[in-house]
């Protein structure tokens, strides 16, 4: 077994076949900053992208499932996770997280 493979199957569950089928030759980390907005993501959360008229992304932001916006959501930091295919939009809706996106996200405590 090859030390990608060994890696993938014990960190994320999946095959290195799969991941190179997404184009990945490698699980990546990601940063503090995509950790926290993915796990907002995760427990029902969405981003909501405010746009210009041409369609250029001008804000984002972070809406939890209890309604409440998340501060520190850049452009840049979404279109990182968006490069990730951390977070995926479908007929127009808001951005959700993928099932990618789940797979980078740590399993996290909930401190309810």
């Amino acid at each position: 077994m090859s030390p990608l493979a060994a890696i993938s199957e014990r960190r994320f569950g999946v095959s290195a076949a799969w991941l190179r089928t997404l184009g990945i030759d490698r699980p990546m980390d990601i940063s503090k900053d995509e950790q926290r907005v993915l796990h907002a993501l995760a427990k029902g959360g969405r981003l909501q992208a405010v746009k210009t008229s041409s369609g250029r992304i001008l804000d984002v932001e972070l809406i939890t499932r209890e309604g409440w916006t998340m501060p520190g959501v850049t452009p840049r930091l979404f279109r990182k996770l968006k490069s990730k295919r951390a977070i995926a939009s479908r007929q127009g809706q808001p951005y959700r997280i993928t099932r990618r996106g789940l797979e980078l996200v740590r399993a996290q405590l909930d401190n309810r």
